[in-house]
């Protein structure tokens, strides 16, 4: 008896990989700059925003992976210090979310280093401000929001995620 491989192509490899959470090569690179609300705190990582962004451009077709940059208690000093480590060559769009660390932690604010780094790269920043966030739904901390706040910012968030990659 004849055995019969599995022959997939390369839309069906594409389709695999993407059906597993694994970009290919010419995916566009989003990545998402900030302090808790962008890491997720409180939610799982497939919960915090990021994540939810990614599977929503993705089920529209879109090749994309967007990157969790995100870091609990961050401030923009922090963020401007990791820039360039976490914003490669050929990112195609950054959200900025700066968070409100750096009134909490009398740090001076660095948004506009920061847009002004990345503008002289090239990139485009898609600024998600703090107040953004006002009216979602949170968890009791009233700070960080919910698996389902962080899905309404991740649809807030695809359309001009999409304009901006030019797909």
């Amino acid at each position: 008896m004849k055995s019969r491989g599995l022959r997939l192509g390369t839309l069906g490899c594409l389709a695999l990989l993407a059906a597993f959470g694994v970009a290919s090569a010419d995916a566009a690179t989003v990545v998402a700059l900030g302090a808790s609300n962008t890491y997720g705190k409180g939610v799982a990582r497939n919960q915090a925003y990021p994540a939810q962004l990614e599977a929503i451009l993705r089920a529209k077709g879109l090749n994309v992976h967007v990157v969790n940059a995100g870091i609990n208690g961050d401030t923009t000093a922090g963020m401007l210090g990791r820039l360039d480590r976490v914003v490669p060559n050929g990112t195609s769009v950054v959200i900025l979310q700066p968070g409100g660390n750096d009134g909490r932690k009398h740090s001076a604010d660095r948004t506009a280093e920061i847009q002004s780094r990345l503008s002289a790269r090239g990139i485009p920043v898609i600024m998600m401000a703090n107040n953004m966030l006002k009216g979602l739904p949170h968890q009791p901390d009233g700070q960080h929001l919910t698996p389902e706040g962080y899905h309404m910012v991740a649809e807030h968030l695809a359309s001009q995620v999409a304009a901006s990659i030019g797909r």
